[in-house]
């Protein structure tokens, strides 16, 4: 098993933080577009390839964020119309998030089985996150779907407070 720490920082417009290990190497670089349309997300890797992209869809009815990972599109998280409080899905393919994932504290199944583990870290400055990896092989799919997560929630906050 393997843990990953996301930290973001507080209070920054450049939309640029990383994802650390255990040792507090770098990982994962993260670059943020705030300026550009669509809002986009890129997630690359120690080598400073792109491995994940996130992509705030611009033309749709409700709020919608694609994530791709190594150029396939793994998974949509969409806002679902209601009328009392905000409610999102998430929609991937063999891929489940069980728990209370606006919350930042999760399991991710894949066909059933955990392969990985969200919690939000407290007493933090900033947004702190810790990723558990079960399965190597998912462990891009499960930053991505953190910082997608993470995004949805900095969007749905920026248009609460417009209104």
């Amino acid at each position: 098993m393997k843990q990953l720490y996301i930290k973001q920082k507080v209070f920054s417009l450049s939309g640029k933080f990383t994802v650390k290990d255990q040792e507090e190497k770098d990982r994962y670089y993260v670059e943020g577009s705030f300026m550009k349309v669509p809002k986009t997300f890129s997630i690359m890797n120690a080598s400073r390839d792109e491995v994940a992209l996130i992509t705030k869809k611009t033309f749709s009815f409700l709020p919608t964020f694609l994530v791709e990972v190594n150029g396939q599109e793994v998974l949509t998280i969409k806002k679902e119309l209601s009328f009392l409080k905000a409610r999102y899905t998430i929609d991937a393919a063999g891929i489940e998030v069980q728990g209370n994932w606006w919350d930042m504290d999760f399991q991710i199944l894949q066909h059933g089985n955990v392969v990985g583990e969200v919690g939000k870290e407290w007493f933090t400055w900033g947004d702190s996150y810790k990723v558990k990896v079960m399965n190597e092989e998912m462990e891009t799919m499960m930053i991505a779907l953190v910082i997608a997560i993470d995004c949805v929630k900095a969007d749905e906050a920026a248009a609460s407070s417009v209104n």
